[in-house]
């Protein structure tokens, strides 16, 4: 019975302290630019467009051996197939085509031979959305090194640099 009382008093100084938080919640400061101006520094998203410059001008820079291709629809890849392989753990069966992938973001060629696909998506696209997932499951059917990156995240460049390096290898 003590317990109880013991456990009963616990739970209502927890509430109570709980309330006392969101009673004395700031709201969010707003971060101000280094020149101490009053306007509020706002970080804006890139387009889909900023972010394929923004990756073409590493891939160029930073990986000149490799001819680089954009946009390159699955098919160029795997030719025009109809595979039955698991996608899906409630569909084993289900086939699906090549032609229905989304295009590689951009191709890395060697010697007319391919050697590593980098992939921009939004979101988790890369993880849920059909198209991705048959663009992916080709290029391992096909051997070929893959690679993904969110825009929703910074992408600093070392980093991506640093990605791509250790997929080449």
């Amino acid at each position: 019975m003590v317990f109880g009382k013991l456990f009963s008093k616990l739970v209502e100084v927890a509430k109570e302290y709980i309330d006392d938080e969101k009673m004395n919640e700031q709201p969010p400061r707003t971060v101000q630019s280094a020149s101490w101006s009053s306007e509020p520094v706002v970080k804006r998203e890139k387009t889909s467009a900023e972010w394929e410059n923004y990756f073409r001008d590493i891939l160029r820079s930073e990986f000149p051996a490799f001819n680089i291709r954009e946009n390159v629809p699955v098919t160029d890849l795997a030719g025009f197939a109809s595979d039955e392989f698991q996608l899906y753990k409630s569909r084993p069966c289900q086939v699906y085509k090549a032609e229905w992938g989304q295009p590689y973001t951009f191709v890395l060629e060697s010697a007319g031979n391919v050697v590593g696909v980098v992939m921009l998506g939004k979101g988790h696209s890369h993880d849920s959305n059909v198209k991705y997932l048959i663009a992916r499951m080709y290029a391992k059917k096909l051997g070929v090194p893959y690679i993904n990156f969110y825009t929703q995240m910074p992408n600093e460049r070392a980093y991506v640099i640093g990605r791509i390096r250790k997929m080449m290898n």
